[in-house]
């Protein structure tokens, strides 16, 4: 059996087995990298004559701080929407069914005319399928609870490992070149360096975007008259980090608070509503036809076009994690790829092409 096969068989071999374990993998790899992300700014903190133990701290207590500002946003997005919700998701919900009867019965559909009604008909309902939703509702409660204690476990994790890794990251980085040929080391060291370089292109296009996003959705909503617009504007852009489920959640707290808020004040259903589909539906084509491709997609050498097709491909192959995966991952295979066609033009065969 010649080296390359062994070679090959033996990276398909660990390939499997990472994917076998890939959970329990998981805060490790997410730990490893939130160290990468911190390590130039601790490796500047360490240059100032701080301890690297110090150093790293401060790090990674700066990320939990900024998630912690991500997650504090909502408090008073919550504490101003659930008296609102408890005064006038009724008089919402009667409107709602009030508009949406004479739909139905001009359809052939037999309701009740009031809410009131429906009271009988839902009492039999839920004791005929009681058993049944129980169950479900017990399945739930396990798997999310199972979920919760994952998440906690991560929360206290992932911060504790990303530390260890800052504080070996010299140690481990001479590990690993250890272990490279000596006569592939140069090479290997010239490529990481291009990789490194592209991926700080990345990290810091992906913050500008993250950035103009929050003052927009802010400014957007506030001009059209939004009391909650600075925190949930701010909200938005900072979450849209997570693709879909950032800009969703957004989309959701918008719609409530200016649903809640115009109506309240007599104005028509349709206001809010074309409101937020203003401000959001133009967000979301700025951020994947123009913020996106212009500061992240050039940054690391990769055509608007590109990241559109990119994003695509990865949503269609891993669905949400690949879309959170595809750029940087393309941003990677483009310095591989930039190397091949260099190698490609230096190789003899295409310096005798006519």
């Amino acid at each position: 059996m010649s080296t390359a096969l062994r070679a090959a068989l033996a990276v398909l071999l660990l390939i499997v087995l990472l994917w076998w374990h890939a959970v329990v993998l998981a805060p490790f790899a997410l730990s490893l990298s939130l160290a990468y992300v911190l390590q130039p700014g601790m490796e500047r903190l360490v240059r100032l004559r701080w301890p690297r133990a110090l150093a790293a701290g401060v790090c990674v207590l700066g990320s939990f701080m900024l998630l912690l500002v991500l997650v504090l946003l909502l408090v008073p997005i919550v504490l101003d929407l659930a008296p609102h919700l408890q005064q006038q998701l009724p008089v919402l919900a009667s409107d709602a069914w009030h508009a949406v009867v004479p739909l139905l019965t001009q359809a052939g559909i037999k309701v009740p005319a009031e809410l009131a009604d429906l009271r009988p008909i839902l009492g039999k309902f839920f004791q005929t399928h009681a058993d049944e939703w129980s169950n479900a509702l017990l399945q739930s409660v396990r798997v999310g609870g199972n979920w919760l204690l994952t998440l906690a476990g991560l929360t206290v994790l992932v911060p504790v490992l990303a530390f260890y890794w800052l504080l070996d990251w010299p140690r481990l980085n001479a590990g690993w070149r250890s272990l490279v040929p000596a006569r592939w080391r140069e090479p290997v060291d010239d490529f990481v360096s291009e990789a490194d370089d592209v991926m700080g292109h990345y990290l810091r296009g992906q913050i500008s975007v993250m950035l103009l996003l929050a003052v927009y959705y802010s400014v957007g909503l506030w001009l059209f008259g939004f009391n909650l617009a600075w925190p949930i504007g701010v909200f938005t852009g900072l979450a849209v980090f997570i693709p879909y489920v950032g800009f969703g959640l957004g989309l959701v707290l918008a719609l409530l608070s200016g649903v809640l808020q115009f109506t309240a004040l007599g104005e028509p259903l349709w206001w809010p509503l074309m409101a937020v589909g203003v401000v959001y539906g133009s967000g979301q084509l700025l951020e994947s036809i123009v913020l996106t491709p212009r500061l992240v997609g050039e940054r690391i050498g990769l055509h608007p076009a590109g990241v559109i097709l990119a994003l695509m491909l990865f949503a269609n192959w891993m669905g949400f994690v690949g879309v959170l995966v595809a750029l940087p991952v393309s941003a990677l295979a483009m310095v591989v790829l930039r190397r091949l066609i260099r190698q490609y033009r230096q190789s003899p065969w295409f310096q005798e092409l006519p």
